[in-house]
């Protein structure tokens, strides 16, 4: 993608694939910028507001490269599900049409598809007539979906089991049901890979099978060993991401997180981290006024843990403007582990060096850091 940036729509921006797809563009951009280097991607987001606005649907789809197609509707009436989503197609392959556009378009069509319900019509007859564009059409079919910021209690299970396992209460759980889990992040990346190396056709990104009796019981373990400081092996990746989609659930109220403090006449003891598969510890010091970080990670687990000194954590979702603040002082350390997809930060607010303790779940890679600048005072 050299020269002039890639420029990609994606619909539904503000759903859950299509906030993690706009992270991960963003977060592209925001290492060209590291280095130096040209943007790859002029990102266009559109919401449901602008699909009923000709002028600006036209203007976001007017020498597009790729759309990724993440807009839909999927709780309503019958009557108005089934209608719903081939509306929004139309107006998208209408406003393609008027100003002769012909991206590629990438489709986040469903496994229900196949069915014969209102939904299951609405999303087939909304990929046929997106498929009418241009030659470059890619139907990818996702099975259930979760990930960091998922909704609990609208068409999410894992959301709605994390909210629960975080409440104490227990769902009423299918006994023999089970659930095909595809994490956002590795559905948005499928579908850039998709337009960026030009995949067109049927699209089946890998998922897991799981039962959700198991998927409950994985989540309730998360919680109970967290509040005692303990860290899963995250060495498998679907247990990374749930347990990272579990950790962000708990935000903002959840932190910091007070430490059990043993202390005698020699002096104190406190066990900084617990679990993880291992991982990699460093300590710095930071000078009065100054910031460290500023910064996320897609999939990066990351703890701080001041240990000596005032300090501020800041935390910012990637693509939003609220910022959470977290005072912590290594008189009482409590650590504050960062979600993914969130940038922060902290500063030294006292007036005597800050020591901080940084534990990551993985040793650092210079080849693949995960790390993408990223101010959180904007």
């Amino acid at each position: 993608m050299e020269g002039k940036p890639m420029k990609l729509v994606i619909t539904g921006a503000r759903g859950l694939i299509g906030w993690h797809a706009m992270t991960r563009v963003h977060a592209a951009n925001c290492a060209a910028r590291f280095k130096g280097q040209p943007e790859p991607y002029d990102l266009v987001a559109l919401g449901h507001a602008e699909f009923d606005d000709d002028l600006r649907l036209r203007e976001a789809v007017d020498g597009a490269a790729g759309v990724l197609h993440f807009a839909g509707v999927n709780r309503a009436h019958h009557e108005v599900l089934e209608g719903s989503n081939p509306a929004i197609s139309r107006r998208l392959v209408d406003a393609c049409k008027a100003v002769g556009a012909k991206p590629h378009i990438i489709y986040a069509n469903s496994t229900h598809a196949a069915s014969d319900t209102p939904y299951g019509r609405s999303k087939r007859i909304a990929g046929e007539v997106l498929s009418t564009v241009s030659g470059r059409y890619t139907d990818m079919i996702l099975p259930h979906i979760f990930g960091e910021c998922a909704r609990p209690r609208y068409n999410n299970v894992t959301a709605t089991f994390i909210e629960a396992v975080i409440a104490g209460k227990a769902p009423d759980i299918n006994p023999n049901g089970r659930v095909s889990l595809l994490h956002a992040g590795a559905a948005a990346q499928a579908a850039l890979d998709a337009v960026v190396e030009g995949t067109t056709g049927t699209l089946r990104p890998t998922a897991r099978d799981i039962a959700v009796t198991e998927l409950f019981a994985i989540l309730q373990r998360f919680h109970s060993d967290y509040q005692a400081n303990i860290f899963p092996d995250l060495d498998d990746a679907l247990t990374l991401a749930l347990f990272n989609s579990y950790r962000a659930a708990l935000y903002p109220d959840g932190f910091p997180r007070p430490l059990k403090i043993n202390t005698d006449a020699r002096g104190t003891l406190f066990e900084a981290v617990k679990g993880g598969g291992g991982g990699q510890t460093f300590l710095s010091t930071t000078k009065p006024r100054v910031t460290r970080g500023d910064h996320f990670h897609i999939n990066k687990m990351e703890r701080f843990l001041v240990v000596q000194g005032e300090a501020v954590i800041r935390i910012r979702k990637v693509m939003s403007d609220e910022v959470w603040e977290y005072r912590v002082s290594g008189d009482a350390p409590a650590p504050v582990d960062m979600p993914t997809l969130h940038t922060h930060s902290i500063e030294n607010i006292g007036d005597s060096e800050l020591l901080t303790l940084f534990w990551t779940h993985d040793l650092f890679d210079p080849t693949n850091p995960d790390t993408f600048a990223d101010k959180v005072l904007k």
